[in-house]
């Protein structure tokens, strides 16, 4: 792929999610933050937001960085000594990346997560809420996993599959990892020189996986399988992803200005995607709406708790739901905001009754017209 179009894909990309390894941050003999790196990156991400992008990043580093604070050596640790040096160094990773952005005029915003939080449909819709809160707010969102208090059985256990995750979940256009190398070859190159570099990938095949190979950095928890595997994930969900080298002042900077790479390119959306996903799934229950909402909906506006008149079914949050006109034809379906009772309970009410209803303070929507496909 030309740097032409590497470009293009980087101008037009509304929201861009950033994965950075432990060894790009940290460096890997004496343990310390590689803090003049860290500040090309931030001027680098503030380049981003100037030109109107959201950007998050998925970002490692946390027990690479406490171990070295804690004086634990750089041997195997057991998994209790690693989420002590986790709730250590995210301390002073969250500070570096909060003083680096505000440098900038930009707000840093620490977001922890596990496996259970994509799994779960409804800690999937809470994470989702959150980050796109967050990005409504102006913040830089900090994504990484909760090492404090993951174990086996609920982590990711790389960041490139989470950085996928995170693309996902946020609805963005591009993903970037920035890796020890400048993206994928038909054989490793540190083994075979006269590998060749793959500049595009329009589908992850069977042999684009054979293609791939293990870590090759000291530190690193990932390799080139499993950024693969996440490029399966964000062509899914819509979005193109580039691996391309970050061991360079001011990474992106270079991508945009053509750096060897390897492009992913997804030929749909996110929006798209997501809609695709959302009318794949069986509904588990059925909301009537008015003649108001019915006309609200197709100008294009979310479900509102004022316009129900029917609840049926038993469904929980997240789950799909058919929406049916006061004719009983069938208008959209969509990921409810709240299970069954709670609609029932709020269904006619105005916005600012449902906090009275409930007990307790609520969404607008009943379906948002983002989880919501006509």
């Amino acid at each position: 792929m030309d740097a032409l179009n590497a470009a293009t894909l980087l101008a037009d990309a509304r929201r861009v999610v950033i994965k950075i390894g432990s060894s790009l941050l940290v460096d890997q003999e004496s343990g310390a933050l590689r803090t003049g790196w860290l500040a090309g990156l931030v001027t680098d991400v503030a380049a981003l937001r100037a030109t109107g992008k959201d950007v998050l990043i998925v970002s490692s580093g946390s027990i690479a960085l406490g171990r070295h604070m804690l004086k634990l050596g750089s041997g195997p640790l057991r998994l209790e000594k690693s989420q002590a040096a986790a709730s250590v160094g995210q301390i002073r990773l969250a500070q570096s990346y909060a003083s680096g952005l505000a440098e900038h005029g930009l707000v840093a915003a620490q977001v922890l997560v596990t496996l259970e939080d994509s799994e779960n449909r409804r800690r999937y819709l809470n994470s989702r809420a959150t980050l796109a809160t967050l990005l409504e707010l102006g913040t830089v969102p900090i994504v990484n996993e909760n090492d404090t208090v993951a174990t086996d059985e609920i982590r990711y256990g790389d960041n490139d599959r989470l950085a996928a995750q995170v693309a996902s979940l946020a609805g963005a256009d591009v993903l970037v990892l920035l890796s020890d190398v400048d993206g994928l070859y038909s054989a490793n190159p540190r083994l075979v020189p006269s590998a060749r570099h793959i500049p595009l990938v329009t589908q992850v095949s069977e042999e684009i996986f054979l293609m791939a190979g293990e870590a090759g950095t000291a530190g690193a928890s990932g390799g080139m399988k499993t950024k693969i595997m996440a490029a399966e994930m964000a062509l899914q969900a819509g979005c193109s992803m580039a691996i391309t080298l970050g061991d360079v002042f001011r990474p992106l900077n270079a991508l945009k200005d053509g750096a060897r790479a390897t492009w992913f390119r997804s030929d749909s959306t996110p929006k798209v995607a997501r809609k695709q996903w959302i009318i794949a799934m069986k509904p588990r229950g059925r909301v009537e709406v008015d003649a108001g909402a019915a006309a609200a909906l197709a100008r294009g506006k979310s479900l509102l708790p004022a316009g129900v008149s029917a609840v049926l079914g038993e469904f929980s949050r997240g789950d799909p739901v058919e929406i049916v006109g006061p004719s009983g034809q069938i208008l959209a379906r969509g990921l409810a905001s709240y299970d069954a009772p709670e609609s029932r309970a709020i269904m006619g009410c105005r916005s600012r009754e449902i906090a009275e209803r409930l007990g307790h303070p609520g969404r607008a929507a009943l379906v948002h017209r983002d989880d919501m496909v006509m």
